[in-house]
């Protein structure tokens, strides 16, 4: 019969062994964005249900639309791979980043908060601030709007809630699950205006004229959008992201596909869109 020591002796010696591959393992490091994608020959990208024209699911087909799908699938194919689509929301594309759910986010506004987490691509294109303000409400800047009196709506987690959480804290902001709930509460007289970007606004409005009038208050507040990626040390990805970018729009590919989606999904002809939104 083996001994008591020898018994514990054992039990350390398999501990060890079971010590050396996770050690060497960590030694390694994590897997790089672009070697999983090479390996997997799978390039996933994070979208979210009703947000056109960046994204929109067809309840009829379980397909999805709008220009994040549409760039987020040529972006694979200059990678020779397949995407793959994982449903998230705004609030939650940072963290599927960080746990390695998503390879790319299009679409994320890179705030100080965010670039803190994540990793952000050059510019897709510029957008603007503005407000979709109920009727009898039109201020002329943002100064009025931040106003305790004065009542808006934004979605949880989005680019127009990090900026007016940063510029209008005197305002009463009412955060909502998802944009279409801050619109709801518009539509209701809950708030007196909701804030957006303006390829959102002018959306919103194409929907439902009589919710309002959309007003850019000054001075003008630009918003870069941009495709949030894994903040890693590696930048093989990034940098063939911002490379693709950069042919995307010397070719017009990137304001063709969005001037296409915004007439499609929204109604809006390119004659009409809105020239706050530099492409």
């Amino acid at each position: 019969m083996p001994s008591r020591r020898r018994f514990v002796a054992g039990l350390g010696a398999a501990g060890l062994g079971t010590m050396l591959p996770l050690a060497t393992s960590h030694a390694q490091g994590p897997e790089s964005a672009m070697a999983r994608i090479k390996r997997t020959k799978t390039l996933r990208t994070g979208v979210v249900a009703g947000a056109p024209p960046y994204f929109q699911k067809s309840v009829a087909t379980g397909q999805w639309q709008g220009f994040g799908p549409d760039l987020a699938a040529q972006l694979a194919q200059s990678m020779g791979v397949k995407l793959q689509l994982v449903e998230t929301t705004w609030g939650n594309a940072v963290l599927d980043l960080q746990s390695n759910k998503i390879d790319c986010m299009f679409g994320m506004a890179p705030t100080e908060q965010r670039k803190k987490m994540v990793g952000f691509s050059t510019p897709i294109f510029q957008n603007t601030f503005t407000i979709v303000a109920r009727k009898g409400f039109d201020p002329k800047t943002w100064a009025e709007v931040d106003n305790p009196k004065v009542k808006l709506a934004v979605d949880v987690g989005s680019n127009q809630d990090a900026f007016a959480t940063q510029n209008l804290g005197k305002a009463n902001i009412q955060r909502f699950d998802t944009s279409g709930d801050a619109t709801l509460a518009l539509q209701t007289g809950r708030v007196d205006a909701q804030v957006l970007v303006a390829l959102l606004g002018v959306t919103v409005l194409a929907k439902s004229p009589s919710l309002g009038h959309l007003v850019i208050p000054t001075p003008v507040q630009g918003s870069p959008v941009c495709v949030g990626v894994q903040k890693e040390t590696d930048t093989a990805f990034l940098s063939h992201l911002d490379a693709w970018l950069a042919k995307m729009h010397q070719s017009g590919t990137t304001k063709k596909i969005i001037l296409e989606n915004m007439q499609k999904l929204v109604g809006i002809d390119p004659s009409n869109f809105p020239k706050e939104v530099q492409l």
